[in-house]
């Protein structure tokens, strides 16, 4: 089957990776195999066995057969910045290229559900000439947006929507996450948004007060995706 998506988001801190994990719980639910890469993390502890990202060790936690941490975040800084101001102060290197080398690894284990995750949205600088976009379109795989559900996200995610496509890449479908719990009219939201976006809607995620994968893939339908 092979199956490999990239995975985005309407901003920072709109659930980006627990909706990943859960994409991947549902697969692994139907008895397949998974794999996924965090080619860039910014945020990371230090700890005995060397940086560590939560995002990562998250992702990694879904993966079926297990792999080993380095090749699910290749590229791991300290800083909790954007990620081409952390890897300059840190001395280290970001290309698309590079960071698709990262993603080959992974991809070459032939799981039957591979998921790449960016960081933050769509455009996020990887250097002075490349943002996460340029990633996307050396992996030549659709994409999946993750939708946060909060004042704005309309105009957020309809313009993610268009650089996607103008960028030459597939939306094969996208996810409302509900990370406000006060936000004003959702249902109204919701529906303006799945009037717009040109793409299936893989699923609508309630506030959830402690979400895990298993949680939120209750709310999920991969099918599309398989």
């Amino acid at each position: 089957m092979l199956k490999r998506y990239f995975i985005t988001g309407t901003d920072t801190e709109i659930g980006k990776t627990t909706i990943a994990a859960a994409l991947l719980h549902s697969a692994r639910q139907r008895g397949l195999t998974t794999a996924a890469v965090k080619p860039v993390a910014a945020g990371c502890e230090r700890t005995a066995e060397g940086l560590r990202n939560d995002d990562a060790l998250a992702l990694l936690s879904e993966c079926q057969p297990s792999l080993p941490y380095e090749r699910v975040n290749p590229v791991a800084l300290e800083a909790a910045i954007a990620p081409h101001i952390a890897a300059s102060e840190e001395g280290a290197t970001l290309s698309a290229e590079l960071l698709a080398a990262g993603c080959q690894t992974v991809f070459d284990t032939n799981a039957d559900l591979t998921l790449v995750e960016g960081a933050g949205g769509w455009r996020v600088p990887l250097n002075a000439h490349q943002t996460l976009a340029d990633l996307a379109g050396l992996l030549s795989v659709p994409v999946v947006m993750v939708v946060g559900m909060r004042l704005g996200c309309i105009n957020h995610a309809l313009l993610t929507a268009e650089a996607i496509k103008a960028d030459g890449l597939v939306l094969a479908g996208w996810v409302a996450n509900r990370v406000d719990p006060d936000m004003s009219r959702p249902d109204e939201n919701l529906a303006t948004l799945k009037q717009l976006i040109a793409a299936p809607c893989l699923g609508v995620v309630p506030w959830l007060e402690q979400p895990s994968a298993g949680s939120i893939a209750a709310h999920l339908d991969i099918s599309t995706l398989l």
